[in-house]
């Protein structure tokens, strides 16, 4: 009887298990996401505040499908990788509707912000897979912890002008390293992002907020460049830093 039982309760975890399975998304459609960007983001990287909040709803509705599926271990490194991009943007976004208008972003919150404490991406004001979390929990402790790409830098838009041109169309996994690439190549070549020469060379301050994530893995930041930019630079070219414009990316 015990050996009964024993197997009937294995079998009922089986068929548990494979039903659990089967049920899991096996991604997440980003498809309402890439109407929107396309209906309201121009070829700049600007974006139409004012008309995504006219389609609230239709974007809340995406938002509310990222909250309940978040990347389950059986996806693609490249599904987990766009729906992470693609929820810090979305988020960002939606963090600027909630506050419209403001100038900045850096205007949500306290005036005296302390990183990872109290600034607008440590702000935990969304929920996904039940738990409540926060642009930084995105980027610093999924993004960059977990999959080791900085070009991910290139893709995370913080709703400021001298952030990467936000994409008008959403990432999609089979067509990431391509979408990743020709942000680089985008970034690296608009002169008001990064400044190129051979001689002397300024760069956006994400090269030295994140120098650490450019030189791993026996890269570095020269290298980087010159994957991208039209004009190399090389080992003794100077380089310096741009100073951050956090005004809003509002068309």
């Amino acid at each position: 009887m015990n050996k009964k039982i024993t197997l009937l309760a294995a079998v009922l975890m089986l068929l548990t298990s494979i039903l659990t399975f089967a049920s899991a998304p096996t991604s997440v459609d980003h498809s309402a996401f890439d109407r929107l960007l396309k209906k309201y983001v121009n070829e700049k990287g600007e974006v139409n505040y004012k008309g995504f909040k006219k389609d609230e709803k239709e974007f809340n509705g995406y938002l509310d499908v990222l909250s309940k599926n978040p990347p389950a271990a059986s996806w693609s490194k490249n599904e987990q990788m766009a729906y992470w991009i693609n929820a810090y943007n979305a988020y960002t976004i939606r963090l600027i509707l909630d506050n419209y208008p403001v100038k900045s972003i850096k205007d949500i919150g306290p005036k005296n912000q302390v990183p990872f404490v109290n600034t607008p991406w440590a702000k935990k004001f969304f929920t996904i897979g039940g738990e409540k979390t926060s642009l930084d929990n995105i980027e610093h402790g999924t993004l960059r912890k977990k999959f080791d790409d900085p070009r991910i830098h290139f893709a995370l838009v913080c709703a400021s002008i001298s952030c990467p041109r936000l994409r008008n169309e959403a990432f999609m996994a089979n067509k990431l390293d391509a979408q990743l690439d020709d942000q680089g190549s985008d970034f690296l070549n608009n002169p008001s992002k990064n400044f190129i020469s051979k001689d002397k060379t300024t760069l956006s301050k994400y090269f030295d907020w994140y120098k650490g994530d450019w030189n791993e893995n026996g890269k570095s930041v020269v290298e980087w460049v010159n994957k991208y930019s039209k004009t190399k630079i090389g080992k003794d070219t100077k380089i310096s830093f741009l100073d951050y414009n956090w005004n809003l990316n509002e068309q």
